[in-house]
């Protein structure tokens, strides 16, 4: 008889619900509040364009990690049911909420020591993590254990590239990824910064260009530097569709690569980059 394990991540992977389900992920949400209401709201639960519309008409969005209560009322069921679990966390070095789903899973271990736990940091973000998921649904559908994916996806982190570009240096300047002086400057002279998720997890930018297609194409350039043969390719984007699809085609027409998955930069994330934000995700020799 197979192994039984459930796998969980939390919304900042932005693969929506009902794809996690068919790919049999379950999904712990993060939240979110526009600071002229104070409403807490979880990801998923207003339509993804209304809250990008919401940001554009100048509404300013704060994000809330997973608590630990929230990892004991998913996990313990789970664990009491008779199942092990892993877990897939958003990047630490964005977000406590990995180290919020340790804490619980490790506390959670004594109480059920016949059962397994793991908890993999990611250090991935938005569709960078969905991408992640998505090997671990593969590698265990295809017989590994829970260990045995573990292991795998553990020696994965580090070849999860991602690599995006923002529309509005506004939203970084909030979260402190660029000074004020930089925001004012790019924005008067259309500079697009080019960034990408360092070793770290953390968001670090690479290089600027002048234009919105430049920086597109150079994003397009850093897949075709680095990808490894057979990888999926994910792209996310913030309200950006046509972007998106000018992307996919670079892709397949100037390197031969099919995109796998076109999705939303959810809630939490777009907070924190704003609309227009283009982001691209593969398997690559480095990050």
């Amino acid at each position: 008889m197979a192994e039984k394990y459930v796998l969980i991540t939390d919304s900042a992977c932005d693969i929506l619900p009902e794809t996690l389900a068919e790919w049999d992920v379950r999904m712990i949400p993060l939240a979110f509040l526009f600071t002229d209401t104070g409403k807490e709201q979880k990801d998923h639960e207003e339509p993804i364009k209304d809250f990008y519309k919401a940001m554009r008409d100048g509404r300013i969005a704060k994000t809330s990690c997973v608590n630990e209560d929230a990892f004991v009322e998913i996990f313990t069921p789970i664990l009491e049911a008779g199942n092990d679990l892993l877990y897939l966390a958003f990047s630490s070095g964005l977000s406590a909420t990995c180290e919020n789903g340790k804490k619980v899973a490790a506390s959670l271990a004594k109480k059920f020591p016949e059962r397994k736990i793991r908890v993999i940091d990611s250090l991935a973000a938005s569709a960078g993590q969905g991408l992640f998921v998505y090997l671990a649904a593969k590698n265990r559908d295809a017989g590994m254990t829970l260990e045995e994916n573990a292991d795998a996806l553990e020696k994965d982190v580090l070849h999860i590239c991602h690599w995006f570009t923002v529309d509005d240096l506004v939203y970084l300047k909030r979260g402190g990824r660029v000074s004020a002086a930089t925001a004012l400057l790019g924005t008067a002279l259309n500079v697009k910064p080019v960034l990408h998720v360092d070793n770290e997890g953390h968001l670090i930018k690479i290089t600027q260009v002048h234009g919105r297609k430049k920086s597109i194409r150079k994003m397009a350039e850093k897949l075709g530097e680095t990808i490894l043969p057979d990888s999926p390719v994910f792209i996310s984007h913030g309200d950006c569709i046509e972007d998106a699809e000018m992307l996919k085609d670079i892709l397949k027409n100037e390197y031969g690569k099919d995109v796998d998955l076109i999705t939303y930069v959810g809630s939490v994330i777009g907070a924190h980059s704003g609309p227009g934000t283009l982001a691209l995700f593969f398997r690559g020799t480095e990050r």
